[in-house]
């Protein structure tokens, strides 16, 4: 019977554990495989500025909107209407739904290093029969603890972060001993990959990205949260941490291997640098980092799911049955919806042998259009309300990090971003015909919806 609050210290966690999931460990060779040690750095300027500044756009909001909770969904609903805050809502569920499967599926291909010979494969690459199984036990037993209340979820998570950070620090010290700036600085303009340094930079910009995706967290429980002002200042100092060690695990490790032999590691890639470095031990304590920090970070993920999709249902934006919470102050009925799907998706995992980098490339597409509303939204409040020119300056950033992001992430990713957008369009059509009885929606609304179906036909068509 939890009704607690979270304070600064867990809301922190909470951010840096839905950012550092899955993605570090897979960090080095993904930048390996696209960019050179020139681009890496490039990539990561450029993708540390712009997330700095989409982290202040929720610091100012916070601030700006103390009254708003809900985080993404509610700034593009109060911003642009409940249409396009329907969509942001939708896209960002998706996106944490499909995530928190990316993290199941890497979980349980690492508890391959532990059990699998070459003779006998148990968990193989995550998408066995047994590693489905184990994934869908995990994901009722996480429904069950966060059903008990987010507070106690959250400490269980603050744990699981410790346990999961300190490992990577090991290894950031291991690098920094075994560091090599003349193996650093072999092929620095990366002339072995025959691309242009933009192409390269821009190849990164969805791998950076996807290992962000979670800094919106503190924003998404902040109903939950001791005090208001903690969630934009957990939400920086979440974003500072991660950029720190995502920087200095991919620019150490090209001073150790050269770039070509990181590219053609199996990830999750830090655990033969890791092997390298010290041998056996240190991959197996990487990989049991590994699945410490997937664990905790889907647990992060599960939690801003169902949020998301209760607020949205709170303003009648999606079904009123999603809108229901149990003695324990969560919201039950958008978590039991949001782990019966994750548990389609894992038996479609199973069926397809979709793994995790279809995963995360379909999670990371899915995020693009939310997170350029929340930037858009503070430009357009700060400028309505004569705001503080910083924090003007952050929304025009914030809003041109989001149009490089669009732009960065190719047309292909865009056209099926928009197939993906439409079942949100439908449950937003329904909820607003169950709500009214008839077809009631303003002029937007409609101009909307029709390009939303325009282009949806138009990508299917493209595809096929």
């Amino acid at each position: 019977m939890s009704k607690g609050k979270i304070g600064l210290v867990s809301l922190t966690a909470l951010v840096l554990s839905s950012m550092i999931g899955s993605g570090i460990f897979s960090l080095p060779q993904n930048m390996a495989a696209v960019a050179s040690a020139e681009a890496l750095l490039a990539g990561w300027a450029i993708t540390g500025f712009g997330i700095i500044f989409l982290g202040l756009s929720f610091f100012f909001l916070s601030r700006l909107r103390p009254d708003l909770d809900g985080g993404i969904y509610t700034y593009a609903r109060e911003g642009f209407g409940d249409f396009i805050g329907g969509l942001a809502a939708w896209g960002y569920w998706l996106c944490t739904s499909i995530g928190s499967v990316s993290y199941l599926v890497v979980a349980f291909s690492g508890f391959g290093l532990f059990f699998d010979s070459e003779q006998f494969t148990i968990f193989g690459d995550g998408t066995s029969l047994v590693s489905i199984l184990s994934a869908s036990l995990v994901v009722w037993l996480i429904h069950i603890l966060i059903a008990k209340g987010v507070k106690e979820a959250a400490y269980v998570n603050l744990i699981a972060t410790i346990v999961k950070v300190l490992p990577l620090i090991i290894f950031i010290v291991l690098a920094i001993i075994f560091f090599s700036s003349t193996q650093f600085m072999q092929d620095f303009h990366g002339e072995s990959l025959q691309m242009p340094l933009l192409d390269q930079i821009k190849s990164t910009m969805l791998i950076t990205l996807w290992v962000f995706v979670g800094v919106e967290g503190a924003t998404v429980l902040s109903a939950h949260a001791k005090k208001k002002n903690d969630v934009g200042i957990a939400t920086i100092l979440g974003i500072l941490i991660a950029l720190i060690l995502y920087v200095a695990i991919t620019a150490l490790s090209l001073g150790i291997l050269p770039r070509e032999v990181i590219a053609a590691m199996p990830n999750p890639s830090m655990t033969d640098i890791m092997e390298h470095m010290i041998g056996t031990s240190g991959k197996i304590l990487i990989t049991f980092c590994l699945i410490v920090s997937v664990l905790a970070s889907y647990m992060s993920w599960t939690m801003f799911s169902a949020e998301v999709m209760y607020q949205a249902s709170q303003t009648q934006v999606f079904p009123r049955f999603l809108n229901k919470k149990n003695e324990n102050d969560t919201p039950i009925s958008s978590l039991w919806f949001t782990n019966i799907v994750i548990q389609i998706i894992l038996v479609l995992v199973f069926f397809t042998s979709k793994g995790y980098d279809v995963l995360i490339q379909l999670a990371t597409t899915m995020i693009l259009v939310p997170y350029f509303l929340v930037g858009t939204y503070l430009l357009r409040l700060a400028f309505n309300i004569g705001a503080a020119w910083y924090i003007k300056l952050a929304g025009i950033i914030a809003t041109l990090y989001g149009f490089w992001l669009v732009y960065a992430a190719g047309i292909e990713y865009l056209l099926f971003s928009v197939i993906l957008y439409t079942p949100g369009a439908i449950l937003f059509f329904y909820t607003r015909y169950h709500k009214s009885g008839k077809f009631d929606f303003s002029r937007n609304e409609t101009v909307a919806l029709g390009c939303t179906f325009i282009l949806s036909i138009g990508s299917i068509y493209a595809f096929l």
